[in-house]
């Protein structure tokens, strides 16, 4: 077998395992829920009536069971994709119309990977106007919802495509290192849009208005000051007209730091609360969580980027799927396509390190609270309110979880000195 027919091989063993291993964690996950549907667990006596639990497990066994349709539907096409001979087609149709210009060869990347976003569609359709709001959380218009698809691929092609023409372009202009500088330059982009989301893409989704004057506001602007949290605006994001799950979250850095509080966690929360989220948050900053995610991104990123860089000089890599070895562009798309079958197997890991943050951040809230009670509180009110799951199966909460269920947050604010 030669080196081409056995990279095909290897690739489709990739794709089909982790559809294979997904699948089953899926379905495990449905059993060990179904063995804990018939009464809510001892341990949370109290945070919902039979009901709301009854719903709760229905929630998630139909957000499970879709997504094991969607797994599948997503590695066929997947596959069709990669072993078809269409993807060298496409190429051959952009270099005859368009040349081999770095435009036309990041024209046909991004055109590719539109396209593919776009099968999902009908998933995406069905999740919001059927499941959600079978379950009572959707508030999107259907107008709303292709606006923000149209709004999405713009943004993307303003952003998305002269990115790829420059990461093409890196590659005639820096010669075997070309790696390094192209990591360099996405990664500058991705720090520029932590600084210019808040103020530029972010409100062209969703309204954005400042925490109005009251107790409450007092509350988290003292809270802010007596923590050092320097923060430029409390604002309240109309989540709202979407969904009626709720979160925070801060943007930002230095004096263009804002939190964001969703307009239906206010509704929800008391403001008691409301000040122990923020200071869950806030946490995340004092711990140094934001650099370190960074930092770990950056890495990844690196990694990613030598990866591309070794596999581009392989002619069996390109020549595996119908391409002519060399093509840079084909390699990247390649890359890209093939890129979470091998990531997908270090989910755990990054999970890992996001629940260890989420650990530190609600012991943070607790000392700064003053005790654990109030985020506890909020912890269950949030849990309740979005259905969440209270049982997952550690190996599929291990994949799928960044953050801990409650019942381990609750464990571990049990197990902070008083």
């Amino acid at each position: 077998m030669d080196s081409t027919s056995c990279a095909g091989l290897i690739v489709l063993f990739l794709i089909v395992s982790r559809w294979g291993v997904e699948f089953w964690l899926e379905r495990l996950n449905q059993k060990h829920l179904l063995r804990h549907a018939s009464a809510i667990p001892e341990a949370f006596k109290g945070l919902m009536d039979d009901a709301a639990y009854a719903k709760s497990v229905q929630y998630t066994l139909a957000k499970s069971r879709l997504n094991q349709i969607e797994e599948t539907y997503d590695s066929v096409v997947l596959l069709v994709v990669l072993f078809s001979g269409c993807l060298p087609q496409v190429f051959q149709f952009f270099t005859a119309t368009f040349g081999n210009s770095v435009w036309s060869m990041a024209g046909f990347v991004f055109a590719t990977g539109v396209a593919l976003t776009l099968t999902g569609l009908p998933f995406d359709w069905y999740a919001q106007f059927h499941l959600e709001d079978r379950f009572g959380f959707n508030t999107t218009p259907p107008k709303l919802w292709w606006t923000d698809r149209a709004r999405g691929l713009l943004l993307a092609f303003a952003l998305g495509y002269p990115l790829t023409a420059l990461i093409l372009k890196i590659v005639d202009w820096a010669g075997a290192a070309w790696w390094l500088w192209a990591w360099a330059s996405v990664l500058g982009f991705q720090l520029l849009m932590i600084v210019l989301a808040p103020s530029v893409i972010l409100p062209l989704f969703n309204k954005f208005s400042p925490l109005s004057s009251g107790s409450l506001r007092d509350r988290l602007y003292a809270l802010a000051e007596r923590t050092g949290f320097r923060v430029a605006s409390i604002q309240v994001m109309d989540g709202s007209k979407r969904s009626r799950h709720s979160n925070a979250f801060f943007t930002g850095f230095g004096r263009f730091r804002k939190i964001v509080l969703f307009d239906t966690l206010v509704q929800e929360l008391a403001e008691l609360e409301l000040e122990s989220v923020l200071a869950h948050e806030i946490g995340h900053w004092k711990k140094g969580h934001v650099p370190k995610m960074l930092a770990f991104g950056a890495a990844s990123l690196l990694i990613g980027f030598y990866a591309l860089a070794w596999l581009a000089k392989q002619a069996w890599f390109c020549a595996a799927f119908g391409f002519v070895p060399g093509s840079i562009a084909a390699a990247l798309l390649l890359f890209a396509l093939l890129s979470g079958a091998v990531t997908f197997w270090f989910s755990p890991l990054a999970n890992a390190m996001s629940r260890r943050h989420e650990y530190e951040a609600d012991a943070y809230a607790a000392l700064a609270m003053g005790g654990p009670d109030s985020l506890r509180s909020a912890l269950r009110k949030l849990t309740e309110k979005n259905l969440s799951n209270l049982t997952p199966h550690p190996l599929y909460s291990g994949f799928y979880y960044s953050h801990p269920t409650l019942l381990e947050r609750e464990a571990a604010l049990a197990r902070l000195p008083t």
